[in-house]
């Protein structure tokens, strides 16, 4: 899935599609047949629409009922204030996690962070404080930031002191709320040009920040493409790891339809910290409708066995 497309989706569903009521409720079948994963994989909306239905709250109850026990939503800073608690509301009622939200508005097509303009970090900063308010609202800790494009004009050496510097000032306003941003490294053929591309990046500039409020978003998916070895940098990179994200390589689709071994991933994920790491689910359904959205829980079944 493209990344761009899947925040502009989830800003239109922000906007428009609300809080509607078309009547799923709970299966007491699908309770006695289905457990609760070993991970808190965390999906989003959308991804059980055609079984759940258009509406919010019963894609939320319909992810508790097969056995998730988070949820993220990209778009979440988006939505109405009624939505907000509302999702929030249903979700601490089932004990549900709730994942990262995107924090702040993502330039893709021009420096923000790594160019040491004053007035684009300004407005980074601005909508990090906004972020508090959703976070606190929505009962999330995690939100996502890139820190955008290269400025090819500039040494990198000098543009990670930029990103070092603004993230310091993100982190001061989030500490004081127990929040934690985590940094998204994006591969390179996805995304072309941005500054943040591999995790022991992230790794270093999580380490210059050095706060518990600047964390990595470890996106398997980004980072399958970007450098592979995926276990042995989790390993290296996991003091700093906040929160993880998975779609296999190619085609950003559910684990069993590309090439990474998810089962082994997941298995030592958990080994490490089975409480309290959330797996978003940031990947399409390889086939469309309910059929697609039962292959999609399957896929979790299978690897989530370990």
């Amino acid at each position: 899935m493209n990344r761009r497309n899947f925040l502009r989706n989830a800003s239109f569903a922000a906007g428009s599609l609300g809080i509607l009521n078309l009547g799923y409720t709970s299966s007491p079948d699908i309770k006695e047949t289905s457990n609760t994963f070993k991970l808190l994989y965390a999906p989003h909306f959308g991804m059980f629409k055609n079984s759940a239905g258009e509406d919010l709250i019963d894609q939320i109850t319909f992810m508790y009922d097969t056995g998730f026990r988070a949820m993220e939503d990209n778009g979440m800073k988006g939505r109405s204030l009624a939505d907000q608690e509302k999702i929030a509301k249903k979700m601490s009622s089932l004990d549900m996690k709730m994942g990262v939200f995107v924090a702040h508005t993502i330039n893709w097509t021009e420096t923000t962070l790594a160019g040491g303009n004053v007035e684009k970090r300004e407005s980074f900063l601005r909508e990090i404080k906004e972020s508090v308010e959703v976070a606190k609202r929505v009962n999330a800790k995690w939100m996502t930031v890139v820190p955008g494009f290269l400025d090819l004009h500039q040494d990198i050496g000098f543009q990670t002191a930029h990103v070092v510097e603004s993230l310091k000032r993100a982190a001061e306003i989030l500490e004081p709320h127990g929040l934690v941003m985590v940094l998204e490294p994006l591969n390179f053929r996805d995304h072309p040009g941005l500054f943040l591309k591999k995790v022991p990046q992230a790794y270093e500039v999580c380490k210059a920040v050095d706060s518990p409020s600047c964390k990595i978003l470890f996106d398997l998916y980004h980072q399958q493409i970007q450098e592979g070895n995926l276990i042995p940098n989790i390993d290296l990179a996991w003091d700093e790891i906040g929160y993880f994200q998975c779609g296999d390589n190619p085609g950003r689709k559910e684990p069993t339809t590309g090439e990474i071994n998810y089962r082994n991933v997941f298995k030592h994920i958990y080994q490490k910290d089975k409480a309290n790491i959330i797996v978003g689910m940031e990947h399409g359904n390889s086939i469309g409708g309910k059929e697609g959205e039962e292959a999609v829980i399957k896929a979790y079944r299978e690897v989530d066995g370990f």
